[in-house]
Order: structure tokens, then C-alpha cells, then sequence
């Protein structure tokens, strides 16, 4: 097949996570003694590609046979698939700006009639935000943490749970603008945190319940009834240094744990008892259906203080670095299945073609 590959890449002028130097918040929501406006520029493109990811991609689709053009997800790329006309459109691209942006690419295809990898622009939209996500869960009796959004400081003012609560911004991936001050303890820091969150990013914070037990995260593949879920990973937050609160934050998944000093921080499969197993499964199973989910997602589980398992993210583009020692979940997930990273990629091109009926298809 004719396979375009669309991706957001990182800009060569701005250093990756991965690159910078330590990055800590500290308790009065300063970045290294600076403003806290210092962290945006540090995870203002977190979720966008290398090439190294890019390239990995291409190579894993060229060798099933197909032939693969590569176009970034910017303001020419209507006119470049066009152009294109490609049988299919291999999807990650984050998009830009807009709370709305992972569903850009896919409404473009959608436009156009052509076929694309991945969820549709409905359910990339509603995963984005969370506080949509969560209500969806909560209609279908799935369970997710309690929460509030707090379109300011003021919504902050009265919790409808106690303390402590998570704070993190509604629309946002990859652990973009959760740091250590994310977990709030008193209502000053909650205050803090709210404002912290809304002029940095420009937009609501949600403030979530905590969940103080092991948190995991659960790679889904395929669609209907034959959707799997891949080996369970388990956080393995004690590879932190011990005063860093037990959460998976930006700090946590781009500064402690670097590609050249990668943390224990992943634990796959994890031990935990079948029962447990079986009921973050099924959760899952029964959330990724409920979001009309296609193709591929990771969603995100932690136990409460009752070891009862709740859905706290659902990202239904994962994150893909093709390298071991990143750290990178779904990789690392498949891999534990059986998957090599190029038939992790060419299962997800057929899925996507067998879905639209496509003749030719991947077998890998």
C-alpha cells in the first residue's frame, strides 16, 4: 500500500526533555528559582516526535512492503496529502494549539475519504479532554477518580472531597504540566496549583480525588470484540529518589528516567494477583469500547485505598519511542506479548486497513 506517515516533530531549536537539564517545581511553584512559566518552555513539545521515532516507523512499514511518504502535521499538510493520495494515512501526529488538536489529522482524512490509523476525530477529541473522558466513564459505570473542574481559583475554593487532590491541565499528554506540586495536600497549595495550571497553560485545571495506591498502565490493541490488552505494566515509583512524590510525572518520565540512565521504572508484567489482573482487564476492555477507541490506546489505572482499581487517563494516540531503553510503554508492552517494534507497527497499519476494507494488507 501507499502509506503516508504523519507526525508533529520536535523542533531542532528547542531541546527535547530528554536533553534538558534537571527540572524540578518547588514548593512555591518556581522552576529552578525561576517562573513558572520556565516549565512550559521544557514540555511545550513533550508530546511531539523525534525523528529517530519517525524514521523507525517508515522502516518498519517499508519492510511489510509498503511505501511510505512522509508528511508533518502543519498548515501545508492538506495540500501535501492531497498531493499525496495516499491508500492510508499512518497517524501520530499530536497537532497543534487547539484543545482539539489530536483530532485535526483525523478530521482532515476524514474530509478527504481517506482511511487513517487509529480512533476517529469524535473519540481523539472527548479522549483529549479529560473531564469529558471521565464523565463517559462515569455514565457507563466505569470507575474513575472524583473530580472538579477549575476554571479558576475561585472554583477551587470549595472541594466536593478532601485532601489530598491531584491537579493537572484538563487537555493535555506525555505528563505535560504534572510535577511534584501536582499532588496537593493543603488547600494553599491547591489554590497555587489551580493558577499555576490556568495561566501557564491557558486552560481549566482538574482536581482529582487521589488514589493512593500502585498505579498501572494498560496498552490496548484491535477493535470489537477481538481487542486484546497486552501484559499489564506497573510504575515502579520506588526507582525515584525518595522525596519525589509517587506519581508519574513530567519529572518522573523525562528527568529522572533518561535514555542514558534509564530508571527500574517499569515493571512488565506486573505481579500482581490474577483476580486483580482480570478486573483492571475488563475495566479497560469495557472503557476502550465505550470510547469507540480504534485500533490502539494506553489507558492509565490506579488503585484506590480499597486496592480497587480506577481509569485516571485514557490516550488512544500512545506514545511509541522505538528504543528499549526509553522507557516507552506500549513498546515495552508489546514487547513483553511477543511484538518486535516493527510488527507492533505493521499490526496497527492492518488493523486500520482491514477496518476499511483495504485489499492489501500487512500479515506481520
Amino acid at each position: 500500500m501507499n502509506v503516508v506517515l504523519t507526525f508533529n516533530l520536535k523542533p531542532a531549536s528547542v531541546s527535547s526533555p530528554l536533553s534538558s537539564p534537571a527540572l524540578t517545581i518547588s514548593s512555591d511553584n518556581t522552576t529552578n528559582g525561576t517562573s513558572a512559566a520556565a516549565e512550559h518552555a521544557h514540555d511545550m513539545f513533550a508530546e511531539w516526535d523525534e525523528i529517530e521515532t519517525v524514521r523507525a516507523i517508515t522502516s518498519a512499514l517499508e519492510k511489510a512492503g509498503h511505501i511510505v511518504i512522509e508528511i508533518e502535521a502543519n498548515e501545508r499538510f492538506p495540500q501535501e496529502l492531497l498531493r499525496a493520495r495516499p491508500d492510508i494515512v499512518f497517524n501520530i501526529a499530536e497537532g497543534i494549539g487547539a484543545r482539539s488538536r489530536e483530532a485535526q489529522i483525523p478530521a482532515i482524512c476524514e474530509m478527504y475519504n481517506i482511511p487513517h490509523t487509529g480512533s476517529d476525530a469524535v473519540t481523539l477529541g472527548i479522549c483529549l479532554d479529560k473531564s469529558h473522558t471521565k464523565e463517559i466513564l462515569s455514565y457507563y459505570g466505569i470507575p474513575t477518580a472524583k473530580f472538579l473542574l477549575a476554571h479558576s481559583v475561585n472554583d477551587a475554593n470549595k472541594l466536593p472531597f478532601p485532601l489530598p487532590v491531584f491537579i493537572k491541565p484538563v487537555h493535555e499528554g506525555s505528563s505535560k504540566g504534572i510535577f511534584s506540586t501536582s499532588l496537593c495536600r493543603t488547600t494553599d497549595g491547591v489554590r497555587k496549583e489551580v493558577e499555576r495550571i490556568t495561566s501557564t497553560y491557558n486552560q481549566p485545571a482538574l482536581i482529582e480525588e487521589y488514589l493512593p495506591g500502585r498505579e498501572f498502565t494498560v496498552a490496548m490493541l484491535g477493535n470489537g470484540d477481538s481487542a486484546q490488552v497486552l501484559p499489564i505494566i506497573e510504575y515502579n515509583f520506588s526507582s525515584l529518589p525518595g522525596d519525589v512524590p509517587k506519581i508519574d510525572s513530567f519529572e518522573a518520565k523525562w528527568i529522572y528516567d533518561r535514555p542514558d540512565d534509564p530508571l527500574d521504572s517499569l515493571h512488565c508484567p506486573a505481579d500482581i494477583p490474577e483476580q486483580l489482573r482480570k478486573q483492571i482487564e475488563t475495566m479497560c476492555l469495557r472503557a476502550y469500547r465505550a470510547l469507540r477507541i480504534l485500533d490502539w490506546a494506553r489507558i492509565d489505572v490506579r488503585l484506590d485505598a480499597n486496592n480497587m482499581p480506577h481509569i485516571i487517563e485514557i490516550n488512544p494516540l500512545p506514545g511509541i519511542l522505538p528504543r528499549p531503553e526509553d522507557n516507552s510503554c506500549f513498546p515495552k508492552a508489546a514487547r513483553t506479548a511477543g511484538y518486535s517494534y516493527d510488527q507492533l507497527m505493521q499490526t496497527v497499519l492492518r488493523l486500520a486497513a482491514e477496518r476499511y476494507g483495504l485489499a492489501r494488507t500487512s500479515r506481520n
